[in-house]
């Protein structure tokens, strides 16, 4: 046999055939693939061939569309006997040796977090695995910290011709029994990529033999010259790629891994790597599902063939089954509705035996029991954080007689980990919930309709803020008054909110108890001088500290339409401390429209002034809040040299629902970064009384 050969030479048992093959991310990598698959296949019909190129087509521009790195395709030709003796994915009963081999392809990227579930029937994207899945006799998802493989199988695959596989290492050299000999020139990787042999240039790999596992596992010869001279230049050079050995995660591991057998401890470097990784990939998230999610697909099928997460559910609801995962992607649905039908076990603080989900005493019936797969072991793993229960992890494996005790202990110290993920992601949770809850009750349900005014509001709290400091207005005051407001409280967070929600009610409140613009001003700045003195006397008495003075920014208004023909609105405007309202007339001038006056919470006894001016129809009054004038740029701002009212001064003609798109637009495409302070503002302009005004 020439050096570098892929079959399995053991006596009685039908070889196995492995080649894989890297690709640049980009267009011609779908091509190259396909063309891989169909030259390996070379030789053998039937529709499963039309199939697995179609597939791996689809996985292959998948991964370059989403993951964007560079894709790994291996591809095994895997005989019947070989299957069950482990060699390849969720093999079959093992009865025998057959003729015809099992394709089982996989495609490899680097992207490890992303989870591809199948979509939606109305979603219009993904259909690449609904075909995997209509097309395949078994497939699915694998995560790791570094990468993610889609896997299929299909067969068995019928031969034509000579009856000679192509692709089979045997057939490189006709003439004798095994088909090559000692002295044998064509190389392996050449004959399965149906072209000439390629020299060995010690710097791409090709036809360079190297071990699966390292020590004496199956030899693995690379496929390169697959591509045109287009293709070529994105295509990555096939290097010596170390293919997993037997006992990895690209087996069913309960005919190969002793410690699933009984004997051999799972642990030393092995299991603090799979936990190191969990910490990696649980950290940071914040959805309890996605936890769910991501611990099942870490379990499975390194420790599991299936596994399934329960958590308890909040306020004395019912626990949930969460997530649900197989190793073989169909069997999931089928596990999940046998898993439904099976009560949780009694609360346990270590793990416990449970029957295996539709089986009976623990092990199945007979193959294919339930529709996911043979009995075995199962266990049951509590979820348990601060001495709270949160959950229960289930897993089971096919095949054996026991878990061993290694095994549990790495699955009882994952479990703990999975237990403090999913109850940060509670704690997350309710933090959101109750920042969403407060920030609804700063501000307005809606905008009230105001007549003879087209009014549009923009509202962006910054991101990660749990609530806004800024805050809008606009309500009637009696038959034919109207009030606005565009508020800034200085800070962010929960003590921003205290005083957003205290000025709003009382802005309201003066405002219908008949008080003037200047009044209402000066009302609500003695009432948040006063909250700012009981505030620090609390915290003296209660040994706080004292809390940071807050202060806040208002622009208040009133609107008065008129009751003539021409229409027009009456607006009295004042500014504390606040961005200064800029007015866009029809002809296109802008000007400030109020003077700059002292922040509201400074000086209980400051007075202020309102100033008066008309709406004609088409006039825009636009109201902003500083994360508007002061969006940063390096050392620049918005409204630098005028800014905002050049800005302004283009929005001529437009509505104020265009006005207030055209300024936002703007703002956020001067700085390549999210804003980090509230966006806030608010466009008024008034209309003639043929468009409903008086």
């Amino acid at each position: 046999m020439a050096p570098g050969a892929t079959a399995d030479e053991t006596p009685g048992t039908q070889g196995v055939t492995d080649v894989a093959l890297t690709l640049a991310a980009g267009m011609p990598a779908a091509g190259a693939a396909r063309r891989f698959v169909r030259e390996l296949l070379a030789g053998r019909a039937g529709p499963e061939v039309d199939d697995a190129e179609l597939l791996t087509s689809e996985l292959v521009t998948n991964a370059v569309v989403h993951a964007g790195t560079d894709v790994r395709v291996r591809c095994r030709l895997v005989a019947e006997d070989a299957v069950a003796a482990g060699l390849a994915r969720d093999g079959a009963d093992g009865d025998g040796p057959a003729a015809e081999p099992t394709l089982l392809v996989e495609v490899t990227d680097g992207h490890a977090a992303r989870v591809m579930p199948l979509p939606a029937p109305e979603e219009s994207y993904g259909y690449g695995l609904q075909l995997v899945a209509a097309l395949a006799d078994a497939w699915g998802v694998e995560h790791r910290r570094s990468e993610k493989t889609v896997w299929f199988r299909m067969g068995p695959l019928r031969e034509v011709g000579d009856g000679t596989a192509v692709g089979d290492p045997a057939a490189a050299e006709p003439g004798t029994e095994s088909g090559t000999e000692s002295g044998s020139e064509p190389g392996d990787a050449e004959a399965y990529a149906g072209r000439d042999a390629a020299p060995d240039d010690g710097t791409h790999g090709r036809g360079v033999p190297h071990h699966a596992d390292g020590s004496g596992g199956d030899t693995v010869r690379g496929a390169h010259d697959l591509a045109d001279d287009e293709a070529d230049l994105h295509v990555a050079h096939t290097a010596a790629l170390r293919l997993p050995s037997q006992a990895t995660a690209h087996t069913p591991r309960s005919a190969t891994d002793p410690e699933l057998r009984g004997g051999g401890p799972w642990a030393g470097v092995g299991a603090f790597s799979f936990l190191a990784e969990t910490s990696d990939m649980l950290a940071g998230q914040f959805d309890e599902d996605m936890v769910a999610s991501l611990a099942t697909q870490l379990l499975v099928p390194r420790l599991a063939d299936w596994s399934a997460v329960w958590l308890e559910g909040t306020a004395g609801a019912e626990p949930r089954l969460a997530q649900v995962w197989h190793a073989a992607e169909e069997r999931i649905s089928p596990l999940r509705r046998a898993l439904e039908q099976c009560p949780l076990p009694p609360p346990d603080a270590r793990p416990v035996p449970v029957s295996w989900p539709g089986g009976t005493g623990g092990v199945a019936r007979g193959p294919g029991d339930a529709g996911y797969g043979l009995g075995g072991p199962a266990l049951a793993c509590p979820l348990v954080a601060g001495g709270r229960r949160v959950g229960t992890l289930l897993f089971g494996r096919a095949g054996v007689a026991r878990i061993g005790g290694d095994v549990v202990a790495v699955v009882t110290d994952f479990a703990r980990r999975v237990a403090h993920a999913v109850s940060a992601a509670r704690q997350y949770t309710r933090q959101v919930t109750i920042s969403e809850v407060l920030q609804r009750g700063l501000l307005p349900s809606g905008i009230a309709e105001m007549p003879a005014m087209d009014t549009a509001v923009v509202y962006e709290p910054a991101e990660g803020a749990a609530a806004g400091g800024d805050f809008y207005d606009l309500f009637p005051s009696g038959s034919d008054r109207w009030c606005f407001a565009l508020g800034d409280v200085c800070g962010q967070g929960p003590e921003a909110a205290v005083v957003t929600g205290m000025a709003r009610p009382v802005l309201r409140l003066l405002a219908r108890e008949g008080y003037g613009v200047a009044d209402v001003l000066a009302g609500l700045n003695r009432t948040l001088v006063e909250h700012a003195f009981e505030a620090v006397e609390a915290a003296t008495a209660f040994g706080l500290p004292p809390e940071q003075a807050r202060f806040l920014s208002l622009l208040y208004g009133e609107l008065v339409p008129y009751e003539h023909d021409r229409g027009g609105v009456r607006c009295t405007v004042a500014s504390a401390g606040h961005p200064l309202p800029l007015l866009l007339r029809s002809d296109g001038g802008v000007r400030a429209a109020a003077d700059a006056q002292l922040l509201l919470g400074v000086l209980d006894d400051a007075e202020y002034y309102s100033q008066s001016f008309d709406l004609e129809p088409g006039d825009t009054l636009l109201c902003v809040t500083d994360g508007v004038t002061e969006r940063r740029f390096g050392d620049r701002l918005f409204d630098d040299g005028d800014g905002l009212a050049e800005a302004l001064s283009c929005c001529t003609g437009l509505g104020a629902a265009a006005v207030a798109e055209r300024i936002r637009t703007a703002v956020h495409d001067f700085a390549p970064v999210p804003p980090r302070d509230d966006l806030a503002m608010m466009v008024l302009q008034a209309r003639g009384t043929e468009r409903g005004g008086y």
